[in-house]
């Protein structure tokens, strides 16, 4: 499970209502939610929480490093508290479906110099593509 909430209370982060909700649809596992969906789940804990709320929030967490802002398709973008661990993203084709994956190796030495350019490289982003157990069971 991520540790997004205590990680902003160790930050000092003032934790208003609307935060904490926000913060707390977020936590957990192999969360990727679009701000739609955070918003939709907000909203049943604080009925009163509006849109513009959960995204100037969704805003703030990326912007203060908490939180990762991943896209890996042309789909909307969505939302990973999982921003202190290394990680990649295996993601389903038909369903959209995203885990983090952990896997074993340095992709950064994996490019060899003649493919840097020059470039001082800082990290990567991988994305594995496939088809989740749930859709290919349909």
């Amino acid at each position: 499970m991520s540790d997004l909430l205590e990680r902003l209370r160790g930050r000092g982060w003032r934790m208003t209502a609307q935060r904490r909700v926000v913060a707390e649809v977020l936590d957990g596992d192999h969360v990727h939610l679009t701000a739609d969906e955070v918003h939709a789940r907000a909203v049943t804990k604080l009925p009163e929480i509006s849109r513009a709320t959960v995204y100037n929030t969704l805003g703030e967490l990326v912007t203060i490093g908490e939180v990762l802002e991943v896209s890996t398709d042309k789909r909307a973008k969505r939302y990973d508290p999982n921003a202190h661990r290394p990680h990649h993203h295996l993601v389903c084709g038909q369903c959209g479906a995203i885990r983090d994956v952990h896997p074993v190796g340095n992709p950064l030495a994996d490019l060899p110099d003649t493919e840097r350019f020059g470039f001082t490289v800082s990290g990567v982003e991988m994305t594995y593509r496939g088809v989740c157990p749930n859709c290919a069971k349909a």
